[in-house]
């Protein structure tokens, strides 16, 4: 067993915490926002669909109606 640890090659770029595609918008056609907001907002895609249903896509919208929910 060795205890080597892997060192990441000079041109590799470290993998960075991916974002929204916009900060203020939600889109809900693409997967890495619902992952990213759903994240976010500890909830389930399922739940941010209904929210983004029924609040809308702005980011402080859905924020707002979410605030309230049970993690």
């Amino acid at each position: 067993m060795s205890d080597m640890i892997a060192v990441p090659e000079e041109n590799e770029v470290p993998k960075e915490k991916k974002g929204p595609h916009d900060p203020n918008e939600i889109n809900p056609k693409l997967a890495s926002d619902i992952h990213y907001w759903a994240t976010e907002f500890h909830v389930t895609g399922q739940q941010l669909h209904e929210a983004i249903r029924v609040h809308g896509t702005h980011v402080a919208k859905v924020r707002e109606a979410l605030k309230h929910h049970k993690h």
